[in-house]
């Protein structure tokens, strides 16, 4: 089968032309296998799809199109009132997503106490420091103000999480920069729970060039240069 091992992009699959040779085409969105109700999603276009192949075929078949480009996956599950995000809101914002992300990292860490993998060795030794800081707030739904004390008093807990999450979404390529496509697995997850997530990361693209560096990055969630 010529089209074993020939990978296409999201939104085309292979096909084999009359020499013989494999091609990469769009996806009919229509002939997309049926999903569950749980694996709808929502498009940049509040348009609710069946699922990613649906909506990355849609985008594919508007190829060159100021719709099409323009098409992205916004969020998981169906389009649903997401309130507009107040400057308040946006403020707040990074205190509650330090402490997620820190808290992310410290439940990796727990884990791997029992069976490794998740995180590397040298990921674990930094992590080992946050953790065995007694001074950590533990995980929890804390005010603002609380959160915001525990980030000037652990400042350097708070470093290694975000430079973390930046390094697991800047994978194609690892350049250290942000695409729009790099963001969406953590936008389109946490959309539906934290509705300042877009205006965050539209904010934090300083230079409106449509990609987010680690500078940028870094100064978004207030760790210094």
């Amino acid at each position: 089968d010529p089209c074993w091992n020939f990978h296409c992009k999201r939104g085309k699959v292979c096909h084999v032309d009359q020499q013989g040779k494999p091609h990469c085409i769009c996806q009919d969105p229509a002939a997309c296998p049926s999903t569950k109700y749980y694996e709808h999603v929502c498009g940049t276009d509040n348009k609710t799809y069946e699922g990613t192949c649906q909506l990355f075929g849609t985008k594919c078949q508007l190829e060159g199109t100021k719709m099409g480009r323009q098409l992205h996956l916004d969020y998981m599950g169906s389009c649903k009132y997401i309130p507009p995000c107040t400057d308040y809101e946006v403020d707040q914002f990074p205190l509650r997503m330090r402490d997620w992300l820190k808290n992310i990292l410290m439940q990796y860490y727990e884990r791997d106490l029992n069976s490794s993998g998740i995180l590397t060795e040298k990921q674990r030794n930094k992590v080992k420091k946050i953790y065995q800081n007694d001074k950590r707030l533990v995980a929890g739904d804390h005010t603002v103000e609380l959160l915001l004390h525990d980030f000037e008093k652990n400042y350097h807990m708070y470093v290694y999480p975000v430079h973390w999450q930046f390094h697991q979404l800047d994978q194609h390529p690892a350049d250290r920069l942000l695409t729009h496509s790099e963001l969406a697995p953590l936008r389109a997850s946490l959309v539906p729970m934290e509705h300042c997530i877009t205006r965050f990361f539209q904010e934090c693209d300083g230079d409106q060039d449509k990609l987010i560096a680690l500078k940028e990055w870094c100064h978004c969630f207030g760790i210094k240069e």
